[in-house]
């Protein structure tokens, strides 16, 4: 399963809006971000395990800054997990593979 880059102008419809049911999992990085460079490729990893589960998207907060700032992101990466159109929960700074793996199955 391939991660969604979304945009600002897409974040309500791609992530609010979505109706796919599934949980959907939002990275706020940015490309100078060295914690953030680290986190994708475990990202990859969580995504393809729970393929069908959860959804995983991207959003690059200097090129999108109004979705960060209507969440409060202060640090990068914060990763958030929607269910319905809400903030089911946030995890912020960079995680070890099973650790994303357990928080993000423990909402599943």
């Amino acid at each position: 399963m391939a991660i969604e880059q979304i945009k600002d102008a897409d974040f309500q419809q791609s992530v609010l809006e979505d109706s796919n049911k599934q949980p959907i999992l939002v990275d706020f990085w940015a490309e100078w971000c060295g914690p953030c460079k680290a986190l994708g490729p475990i990202l990859e990893n969580v995504a393809s395990q729970l393929d069908g589960k959860v959804a995983v998207k991207k959003i690059n907060i200097d090129e999108n800054p109004q979705a960060p700032a209507n969440f409060g992101i202060r640090s990068i990466p914060t990763i958030m997990l929607f269910k319905n159109g809400s903030v089911a929960d946030t995890k912020i700074g960079l995680s070890s593979e099973e650790d994303l793996k357990n928080w993000v199955s423990s909402h599943l």
